[in-house]
């Protein structure tokens, strides 16, 4: 990771300290703002290619009206992700799955590349940074002993020296037997690296989110509107008292391989939960704002051209992870949008793939 403390680190969480058992079951806010997508009638010029489903596109209302008490106990409103407008997308292929580690294994492989956080930061690139800090490494989700006041991340994130995509949680882990289990401690640029190899692309945030919408407008969820349908669980979050213990009652505390919860009416898997996705699109939190401001459809949107100057660069994150929960970070609802630093990597955090037809 290219940064020089923990302290450089950007997550898109929400803040609340009470509330553990508020997951909505249903939209609360209902879906006035929202019109019926509109898709595609055209079908691919060839077939999909393996582990991909074909994602036809179309015109549909990207975002979220959820009122704030569905959001994160009511302590955060998602304005970034509000107004809710029309947008248009063409039609690409998707991968049904987050990218696992036994396929970025053969990307490293042949590549014989490193990524942000197996190579160390230099004193050129951090001056003023402390010796202990330019090592190879990256962030780790710790949990604490006890209940904390949520309004605090550094108490559950730490920067440990040696953790790498081979090593999720630092040099004492590895991924043997998790072949079928999301990549993660990648950074952006080790994510469209790999997407270059694959002959892909980083989605952008309105492929990504067409295509967890799975043609429902307005649905809370990439599943529909209940949080958990008929008492069955439909995605991997955190259970338990976060950040104390997560008790896995969805079946897996921590992270969970790809694929083990039903897939989404387009045929994809984990489009919440389980781990973050690197979005394309630089992050600004005003954007949606400056589309829905020209009153037209907005044709295949990939974020703001150019960011003001500060030390982070943001790109968006989408989906949650399995570190969500109602106490402190519910963007596992579809249409909510997450954002992080190009540089920072993170054992919730991994990617999948699109390819144009």
């Amino acid at each position: 990771m290219k940064v020089s403390a923990v302290q450089s680190l950007i997550f898109t969480f929400c803040i609340a300290a009470s509330g553990m058992n508020a997951v909505p079951t249903a939209m609360a806010a209902g879906t006035a703002s929202f019109l019926p997508t509109v898709a595609n009638k055209a079908g691919p010029s060839g077939k999909a290619p393996a582990g991909m489903v074909w994602i036809a596109g179309g015109e549909f209302s990207m975002g979220t009206d959820e009122g704030e008490a569905t959001v994160c106990g009511g302590h955060d409103e998602a304005k970034d992700a509000r107004p809710v407008h029309r947008v248009y997308v063409d039609g690409f292929f998707m991968d049904k799955t987050e990218v696992t580690n036994e396929q970025f294994e053969k990307f490293v492989k042949a590549t014989h590349s490193k990524t942000v956080a197996e190579i160390a930061p230099t004193r050129e690139e951090f001056p003023t940074a402390p010796a202990q800090n330019l090592v190879a490494g990256s962030t780790v989700f710790t949990p604490t002993a006890k209940p904390v006041p949520l309004n605090n991340m550094f108490q559950w994130w730490r920067f440990v020296h040696g953790a790498d995509w081979r090593h999720p949680q630092g040099p004492g882990s590895d991924i043997k037997g998790k072949e079928k289990y999301p990549v993660v401690q990648v950074a952006y640029a080790d994510a469209a690296a790999y997407a270059q190899w694959a002959g892909k692309q980083l989605p952008s945030e309105a492929q990504w989110e067409f295509a967890a919408r799975g043609g429902k407008p307005g649905a809370t969820y990439a599943w529909g509107d209940n949080f958990k349908p008929q008492g069955k669980w439909m995605a991997n979050t955190y259970q338990g008292v976060f950040p104390v213990k997560d008790t896995g009652a969805d079946g897996y505390p921590g992270i969970a391989p790809v694929a083990k919860f039903s897939p989404n009416p387009y045929g994809l898997y984990d489009m919440s939960g389980n781990v973050w996705e690197w979005c394309s699109d630089w992050y600004q939190s005003d954007f949606y704002k400056q589309l829905a401001s020209d009153k037209d459809v907005v044709r295949n949107p990939t974020g703001p051209v150019s960011l003001p100057k500060r030390v982070e660069q943001l790109r968006v994150h989408r989906g949650g992870s399995f570190l969500c929960t109602d106490a402190y970070c519910t963007r596992f609802m579809v249409g909510t949008r997450g954002k992080g630093e190009v540089n920072t990597a993170a054992n919730h955090l991994g990617f999948r793939c699109v390819q144009l037809k």
